[in-house]
């Protein structure tokens, strides 16, 4: 049987007082006799009394919690994010809390509910969709929060996120710069504000240089089922020279899929990925991949939230944050092509 942890009420029991009176001594709000005292401080070692920092910050109101709502922890670069943030506030003695939408606005409403009701100091927030209707919950509450990654319109709310435009530009000029024209786009979902952009830059470099749009093919959030989808738009179309794949889960469906049909990276099919990890350099063909600046972008979001939770009440800062493309081996010329120098940084600086 596990046993019971002492309270604030055995301590006070022991020593005699009240409960406030253990509290005062405790914290020092209030200043207590030094005969008073003893027999707190005797009943709290004689019951290894161990305060509890949550109750206690709820009591008073002062919580040193913040919470974060991501829509998915299997998605690498959302506990990546997590991670870059978690790293930023422990210097100012705050902890967090991590929650998961699974992508479903219902599920995001009822996780919403569920964190306010521990009245957070602040709140980061990677909505599931564009809509985010659920953020209505969060302005009723009055918390503090800051929306990361998937921003669309003119939210109330400061914003942090990838220049998505200028990822797609960068990757699409990498490529026909390599002489590369039939390009196929590998999307999660053209739902999400943040896909639709990177295509938007990409189609946007294919038509300042007379190309046609690429291809795109939607792909869904499941690997599994993914690999079948892209598969199925192979069997039904040509083969394209390139694959720029727009998040970490299509650059694994495009992967998966290259390797089944037994094409060679480079040789066959160039590939462009998205975010970038140790495996992607780790590999037989390193992949040419788009980085985002997650270190950055957890920096800023603690910037912008810390800011708000001590009374910043400006007007709302959306910040853009630059890529980079990480050249490696799973991209190169098309035979007979001719080249043009390729831009390997896009020249951007966050926005303030």
């Amino acid at each position: 049987m596990v046993e019971k942890p002492c309270s604030i009420n055995d301590v006070a029991k022991r020593a005699g007082v009240s409960p406030a009176t253990v509290s005062n001594v405790l914290t020092g709000r209030k200043p207590v006799s030094s005969k008073l005292a003893k027999k707190v401080e005797a009943a709290v070692k004689a019951l290894d009394y161990r305060a509890d920092p949550l109750a206690s910050m709820l009591r008073s109101g002062d919580a040193k919690i913040v919470a974060m709502l991501v829509p998915d922890l299997d998605n690498p670069f959302f506990t990546s994010v997590v991670s870059a943030v978690e790293q930023c506030l422990g210097k100012d003695s705050y902890e967090v809390i991590v929650a998961s939408s699974h992508g479903e606005e219902a599920v995001e409403r009822s996780k919403l509910k569920a964190i306010l009701a521990w009245r957070p100091a602040g709140l980061i927030v990677v909505p599931c969709n564009d809509k985010f209707p659920s953020c209505e919950f969060i302005e009723a509450s009055r918390t503090p929060y800051v929306i990361a990654d998937r921003v669309t319109g003119n939210p109330n709310a400061d914003t942090v996120s990838l220049d998505n435009e200028a990822a797609g530009r960068l990757a699409a000029s990498h490529l026909i710069d390599l002489g590369h024209e039939d390009i196929l786009i590998a999307a999660t979902s053209l739902s999400l504000a943040n896909i639709r952009q990177r295509c938007r830059g990409a189609s946007e470099v294919l038509r300042s240089r007379n190309l046609p749009d690429p291809a795109i093919v939607e792909l869904g959030f499941e690997i599994e089922a993914a690999s079948g989808k892209f598969s199925e738009w192979l069997d039904h179309n040509s083969r394209p020279t390139a694959i720029l794949a727009l998040t970490n889960s299509t650059t694994l469906t495009a992967l998966t899929t290259i390797a089944e049909r037994g094409l060679r990276l480079s040789q066959d099919v160039s590939l462009i990925g998205f975010d970038d990890y140790a495996w992607m350099n780790a590999r037989a063909t390193p992949l040419t991949a788009i980085a985002q600046p997650v270190r950055d972008m957890g920096r800023i979001l603690w910037e912008r939230l810390s800011a708000r939770i001590k009374g910043d009440d400006s007007p709302a800062k959306h910040v853009l944050l630059p890529c980079e493309l990480k050249l490696r081996e799973s991209t190169a010329a098309l035979p007979g092509a001719r080249l043009a120098a390729t831009t390997t940084k896009v020249d951007l600086f966050p926005s303030g």
